[in-house]
């Protein structure tokens, strides 16, 4: 298929189900991640779902806050300066959400293993403590010998930890921008994004612009996941916010606070779907919902010159909606 764009609410409502394992590509609160897809999964209250997370990023503890998650795998479930990301906080002390623990080190090893069709990786990370040992999914085995397996190397005869590769359902991936074919540059740091387009059985694209198959001929280089791997291209404009999008908009620190308090309990999370999740119902809205004024000073970020090489081949909104027939 030439032409992979489609909707935000299609790309939820087809790529999205209970009981799948997800995977989400970028990580930590200034990195670029799907967040707008994880704010339409709210939306279609989409429910029971396994998360493989590099790290916790507002999009997560979002989902978390709103019972979306029934299981998640991370390496990291903090958001560093904004504190403890309160909505999965609350999600796995009401045991709501089970979260087995892992590290920005064996995550990341993990769904290297999945894109390369190994069954385990061996590794020497998260072995012989606890992380190897304490297994939400078996809290009353200690130590547990099921999550991280022991195995012999064939050559040296010496005993080491082995990791299951993860091959996702489903990686929803943020990217800067794409073609309509599903071509796609990153810019700034990819958190294994390049990896995950490998790992999973479907691949979905986030993308703050839509570009022209001939910027992706002209830096061939650049274009580190390819249409044959994508399944579907989504423009979202600001679909990082309130975190940050190399060369496209800077971090939005106030909302990141708040939107944390607000997650702390059931009563502000359900008034924060209400007023940032509910009440668009396209991306024209949602950038209202953030705000002349506020995205005025967001995209007026030191990173802007970043995307100087590309902007001639940047499609305008009316252009991507022609491409996709209008919806």
């Amino acid at each position: 298929m030439s032409n992979k764009l489609i909707t935000m609410q299609e790309a939820v409502s087809k790529y999205t189900w209970e009981g799948m394992t997800f995977a989400h590509g970028g990580a930590l609160p200034v990195g670029s991640d799907c967040i707008a897809f994880f704010r339409e999964m709210v939306r279609q209250g989409v429910k029971g779902i396994n998360c493989i997370s590099n790290c916790n990023t507002q999009g997560t503890n979002l989902l978390a806050a709103a019972g979306g998650i029934a299981r998640m795998e991370v390496g990291f479930s903090g958001l560093e300066v904004y504190g403890f990301a309160n909505g999965l906080k609350r999600a796995v002390e009401s045991g709501k959400t089970i979260l087995e623990d892992y590290s920005n080190g064996g995550i990341p090893i993990r769904v290297m293993g999945g894109a390369l069709g190994w069954p385990f990786v061996p590794t020497f990370i998260n072995y012989g403590c606890d992380q190897a040992w304490c297994s939400a999914d078996e809290p009353d085995i200690y130590p547990n010998p099921n999550k991280i397996r022991e195995v012999t190397d064939p050559f040296t005869g010496k005993t080491m930890g082995a990791f299951k590769s993860i091959t996702p359902d489903v990686a929803v991936i943020h990217v800067t921008m794409a073609d309509e074919k599903g071509n796609a540059i990153m810019l700034g740091t990819e958190w294994s994004r390049f990896e995950l387009s490998r790992a999973a059985k479907k691949v979905v694209l986030q993308a703050d612009y839509i570009v022209d198959t001939d910027c992706m001929r002209q830096f061939p280089n650049l274009v580190r996941i390819p249409d044959l791997v994508v399944d579907a291209v989504v423009y979202w404009p600001l679909g990082v916010w309130p975190a940050c999008s190399t060369g496209c908009y800077d971090s939005d620190e106030e909302h990141f606070f708040a939107m944390n308090k607000m997650l702390k309990t059931e009563e502000g999370t359900r008034e924060y779907i209400e007023k940032y999740v509910k009440s668009y119902s396209n991306n024209k809205e949602f950038r209202e919902v953030i705000g002349k004024d506020k995205l005025a000073k967001l995209t007026d970020t030191a990173t802007a010159f970043l995307m100087d090489p590309y902007r001639k081949w940047i499609k305008s909104d009316a252009e991507v909606q022609d491409l996709m027939g209008g919806r």
